[in-house]
């Protein structure tokens, strides 16, 4: 156990360095360069009147981690939850006049489309800059925002860091959709199954899907808490002109959470109708196995009174006993098949 604020990372380990980039814009300029030195991450000055993102992609090297908070000040206990991949969402706004929010980005493994891995996603913000910190699991997923700032198409270039952090959060939540879209198409084809009464589908499957769901719906859950925090409380940091698309933000998780809930409902209602399913089929099965034998017990019956081979039994010794028996035993048999099928047992 470390005391509070020991920074120690907890994650998969990562072959790879950390990389950085220092990207500065305004509505006329925007300037990107890789950081080769501590130098490089410092933030613009308030004078200059632009807005500085640093995209820090790997949270592994603790060391560089523990200088860049060192260089923007950032809180022990705030650089703690950065490096640790395990922690779960949160919202917290520092004296320091510094907002710090962490989330999960999800991916779903295209080879195992019931396999959701997540990436821990960190960001800092202050009065001119924004920090992004990101595990080193994939490629950029802030690249479409990077792309935007390039071509100075939307509202990022005119607006400050508050709205390119609402910018990079949307694309995580956009994720989510993309996400939510390869699950139902295997919750289809998990539907078209049990429909069909596959005996090849097997109750893991269905509740490999549950738990999956219910895991994204732990990592999403939080976060729309965390927006709504940013839309009710009045904070420096957030403009009121970013407000509205917070609120947007806010509808999009909300969407979110309802399909999943959704989805967890039809899981539920699935199993029990998969359930059901075998139930029927065994009971048919038991059904069937039921009516043979009660057809041939009276038959069995009769053989076997005529098989213990008594010397005063006068049956024995009729001339066409054989053939008497074989038509009793008929006459049993389709008697007994008429009376089922009159009771609609067949």
């Amino acid at each position: 156990m470390t005391s509070p604020g020991t920074l120690t990372y907890i994650g998969p380990e990562i072959g790879l360095k950390t990389k950085i980039r220092r990207i500065e814009y305004n509505d006329k300029v925007m300037r990107e360069e890789p950081v080769k030195s501590l130098n490089d991450c410092r933030p613009a000055q308030a004078q200059e009147s632009v807005v500085t993102w640093l995209d820090v992609d790997g949270i592994h090297e603790v060391p560089l981690i523990d200088k860049i908070g060192k260089l923007y000040h950032l809180h022990p206990l705030m650089l703690e939850d950065v490096v640790n991949t395990e922690h779960k969402p949160k919202l917290e706004i520092y004296d320091t006049n510094q907002l710090f929010l962490t989330l999960k980005m999800l991916h779903i493994d295209s080879e195992q489309p019931l396999s959701i891995s997540s990436e821990h996603v960190s960001f800092v913000l202050g009065e001119n800059y924004l920090i992004s910190f990101q595990e080193e699991l994939s490629d950029d997923i802030f690249t479409p925002v990077l792309n935007r700032l390039k071509a100075s198409v939307g509202k990022t270039r005119t607006n400050g860091p508050d709205y390119l952090l609402f910018a990079l959060i949307d694309i995580v939540v956009d994720n989510y959709f993309i996400i939510l879209e390869k699950m139902g198409d295997s919750l289809d084809t998990v539907e078209d199954q049990v429909i069909r009464g596959a005996e090849d589908l097997s109750l893991k499957d269905l509740y490999a899907l549950k738990r999956e769901l219910t895991t994204t719906r732990r990592m999403i859950w939080p976060l729309r808490d965390m927006i709504n925090q940013l839309i009710r409380e009045d904070n420096a940091l957030i403009g009121k002109e970013v407000i509205p698309y917070l609120r947007d933000l806010y509808d999009h998780i909300m969407q979110v959470i309802d399909t999943i809930d959704s989805y967890r409902e039809l899981v539920a209602s699935l199993a029990d109708v998969h359930l059901s399913t075998i139930s029927n089929r065994m009971n048919s099965v038991m059904k069937t196995l039921t009516i043979f034998s009660a057809v041939f017990m009276p038959l069995t019956f009769i053989v076997g009174v005529y098989g213990m081979n008594f010397d005063n039994m006068p049956e024995l010794r009729m001339h066409y006993g054989y053939f008497y028996v074989w038509g009793v035993m008929v006459a049993v048999t389709i008697g007994m098949i008429i009376y089922f099928k009159s009771k609609k047992w067949l």
